[in-house]
């Protein structure tokens, strides 16, 4: 769950706390997320993962840390709340296009088939992650090849300073 990037960020995935409940469930990734807002209400997710971090930062862990996978605005409100120096990045690519790198990934809960694809599409969109698209601070295109890409990023990151 804690990668790092550049040895100057954490990365904490909102994908990989839903995975590890999902395994202490026995459920499917998909019925988890569902599942924890159900049970919790909408800002569960994020409150597990700013629990996570805020345990790294007891550790005296001072880097800074990045956030991958925020899907709904009462996320980013509970994100903005506390950490006062939060900024959303979205990262873009178009249906077809995130689909086959899904299947090149090849990850155990990626979607199969483009119906199931456009299905986990349709529940994130109705988690909110339109809203969240919209409320970034920053917008990359991620269309193209993997250095164009990366180039994007690094000169986000130095804009930022980290």
């Amino acid at each position: 769950m804690k990668k790092t990037l550049k040895n100057q960020a954490i990365i904490v995935s909102m994908g990989d706390i839903i995975r590890e409940e999902a395994k202490k469930r026995g459920e499917s990734t998909k019925e988890t997320a569902k599942n924890l807002r159900k049970e919790h209400g909408e800002y569960i997710v994020s409150e597990l993962t700013i629990k996570k971090i805020k345990e790294f930062q007891k550790e005296g862990n001072e880097n800074s840390i990045v956030v991958d996978g925020i899907r709904s605005h009462h996320e980013v409100e509970m994100f903005k709340e506390n950490f006062d120096d939060f900024i959303i990045l979205s990262i873009f690519a178009n249906p077809t296009l995130r689909f086959k790198r899904l299947q090149d990934r090849m990850r155990e809960d990626d979607s199969k088939d483009y119906k199931e694809f456009a299905k986990r599409d349709q529940m994130e969109l109705d988690f909110g992650i339109g809203n969240v698209i919209a409320l970034s601070d920053k917008l990359i295109i991620n269309e193209s090849d993997l250095e164009s890409y990366s180039e994007e990023i690094n000169e986000f990151l130095n804009e930022i300073n980290l």
